[in-house]
């Protein structure tokens, strides 16, 4: 299987971006690895978005071969998304596109953050359309695939686990993931 790639088409819509910085808003790995600068940051939520183990990791926590899980959101009513919203120089951008490239499209949306403020956020979302989105009902079955992947940034367990760890530094109760993450620590005890 090759790498599926949405680089080119977020790096074609750049320009959409002018020369002031833009904020971006993460949900998944951009809570906790912030590898990029950035001028501010905020915690807020997203309304009306629901977070998911839904996208194929090919090139990050997985192979085009074997992928591991990431993080996605999708729409849901009345659902609240946590997150990290960052000032970023426009620059910036093309890191954060090679990071989100396997298969997220930029989208737009209002960030709600914890001071009040209401920001329009570039948000990376995985397109529904992409072969790598692959909606999963059964947690058990997202935790075996995550157990069993590493890719070129390690372990998808780390993800995982990074994850379930920062939601709890923030205090943010997220059912999804502490249920994948029980699944794959119970995993790890039989073995």
């Amino acid at each position: 299987m090759e790498l599926y790639s949405t680089k080119a088409h977020n790096q074609a819509n750049s320009k959409l971006i002018g020369d002031e910085p833009v904020w971006i808003f993460g949900y998944g790995s951009l809570i906790y690895k912030v590898d990029f600068p950035f001028i501010e940051c905020r915690t807020g939520y997203i309304k009306g978005w629901e977070r998911k183990f839904w996208m194929q990791s090919q090139d990050h926590r997985g192979t085009p071969e074997k992928p591991g899980r990431v993080l996605t959101i999708h729409q849901v009513n009345d659902a609240e998304c946590f997150g990290m919203a960052y000032l970023i120089d426009p620059v910036v951008l093309k890191d954060i596109d090679h990071r989100e490239q396997n298969g997220y499209l930029r989208q737009s949306l209002d960030v709600f953050t914890h001071c009040g403020e209401k920001l329009n956020a570039i948000t990376y979302i995985g397109d529904p359309d992409a072969p790598v989105y692959q909606p999963e009902s059964n947690n058990q079955k997202l935790a075996e695939q995550i157990y069993k992947s590493i890719g070129p940034s390690g372990p998808n367990t780390d993800y995982l686990f990074n994850m379930a760890d920062a939601l709890r530094q923030y205090n943010e109760n997220d059912s999804h993931i502490f249920d994948i993450e029980q699944h794959v620590k119970d995993i790890q005890a039989l073995k």
